[in-house]
């Protein structure tokens, strides 16, 4: 009996680390880390223990909360959908009162901690969950192709967070770390759902690729990792990273580049997916070139 209710309690707990979407949000507390490392290092200024705690506790809860509650919202969406109804919510494995108690414990726990480490950081903690969990998730995701847009402010804010807890100085510098996520986004969201294209038809939401033709929706595609590469040569010139950084950026977003190439060129679901898994490996490369450029000044 003690085996079976250990055996259910491992479960249970398994099923609501998946309702956080956690290879989601790893990605966003790896920017609030780079960012906020990349602050410290170039301006020489320490972070106690306690502070690095808040910002990777309360990004990691923050970007969990969002994925959650967003499930919520999207639960009768996600049940149609292939690739999504397998997921806690819709296979029935917790119920939705559940996962909206769950989502709002987290995002109070995020709140708390942006607080306790500064205003500013609470105040974009605040912003980044109102932008996911209403304008995206609420108010555009199932009416505007420009959802990805308008909801892409919240991706960028976990950035800006870690890089305001260090310090304010430059702040153009944690701008643009923030830009370059909210940039990623849209190549990064078209592109998956180009791949799965049938199931956004089928849900009805208006994504790129379903109120657009093939055609027209690789071009933005392409147009949309033009102006990310573009803007990620951007911090070179703040005269505060060198040729590590430069370099990373350089190889990293002609490959890149290369890949929406082929995707303009020869539009298809390989090469679709193919752009779309490469993307986090891009922005990760660009995070820790920043670290480590900053490392070396």
């Amino acid at each position: 009996m003690d085996t079976v209710r250990q055996v259910s309690v491992g479960s249970k707990i398994k099923d609501y680390y998946e309702v956080t979407k956690p290879k989601i949000w790893y990605l966003l507390v790896f920017t609030a880390f780079g960012a906020a490392l990349t602050a410290s290092l170039l301006f020489d200024i320490y972070l106690d223990p306690m502070t690095w705690a808040l910002l990777i506790g309360g990004v990691a809860a923050g970007s969990a909360a969002a994925d959650t509650l967003t499930g919520y919202n999207d639960r009768d969406i996600d049940a149609i959908m292939e690739r999504t109804k397998g997921r806690p919510i819709p296979s029935g494995r917790i119920k939705p009162q559940n996962a909206l108690a769950f989502g709002i414990i987290l995002a109070g726990i995020s709140l708390a901690c942006a607080w306790f480490i500064n205003p500013l950081a609470f105040g974009l903690m605040a912003f980044g969950l109102f932008d996911n969990i209403i304008v995206y998730s609420k108010w555009l995701k199932r009416r505007s192709q420009s959802n990805i847009i308008l909801g892409g402010f919240s991706g960028g804010a976990p950035a800006l967070i870690g890089y305001v807890a260090v310090t304010t100085m430059n702040i153009e510098i944690g701008l643009v770390m923030a830009g370059l996520v909210f940039l990623w986004i849209p190549t990064h969201i078209w592109s998956l759902a180009l791949h799965v294209k049938k199931d956004y038809s089928a849900a009805k939401v208006p994504m790129l690729p379903v109120v657009s033709s093939e055609k027209s929706s690789v071009r933005v595609i392409a147009g949309t990792t033009v102006m990310m590469v573009v803007f990620s040569i951007l911090p070179f010139f703040f005269n505060q990273f060198g040729l590590i950084y430069l370099v990373t950026a350089g190889v990293f977003g002609a490959a890149m580049l290369a890949m929406s190439i082929w995707l303009l060129v020869r539009p298809s679901e390989k090469a679709s997916w193919t752009v779309f898994k490469f993307s986090s490996p891009y922005l990760t490369a660009l995070f820790i070139a920043f670290m480590v450029d900053a490392g070396f000044k």
